[in-house]
């Protein structure tokens, strides 16, 4: 198996070793953001964009550089909860607040959380 880091192309191979999912690109105006999809429900489970401070309403000393590669996953709204306390998870970036967590890709949150964090919202979006 295949060892990926929760970087934007790491979590591109992941969901395609794991779900045989590739990456959509929808937006002309925003080439860079990929949405991943159920094939057959059309569901989304997960979207990799790059983002400003502004756009994610924090700080600009808050991220290194002028943008950042961000993931938002649905989860439960518990762990949502829980979750957007934590530094690197934020409310879902253009999704509903109580049922999407933006994970920041910027090292903060570990591998590992944002790869379980994604088979969550996979199994979550199935039906």
């Amino acid at each position: 198996m295949t060892t990926h880091t929760a970087t934007r192309n790491g979590i591109i191979e992941y969901i395609g070793e794991h779900y045989s999912v590739d990456p959509e690109y929808l937006w002309k105006k925003y080439p860079d953001y990929a949405v991943f999809r159920h094939a057959d429900n059309r569901k989304w489970f997960a979207i990799v964009m790059t983002v400003t401070a502004q756009q994610l309403h924090i700080a600009p000393d808050s991220i290194a550089g002028e943008s950042v590669d961000i993931i938002d996953v649905k989860c439960d709204p518990d762990v949502n909860a829980a979750l957007q306390g934590q530094p690197g998870f934020l409310p879902g970036y253009h999704m509903n607040h109580k049922n999407w967590i933006t994970i920041m890709l910027d090292g903060r949150v570990p591998d590992e959380q944002i790869f379980e964090l994604i088979d969550t919202s996979y199994d979550l979006t199935r039906r």
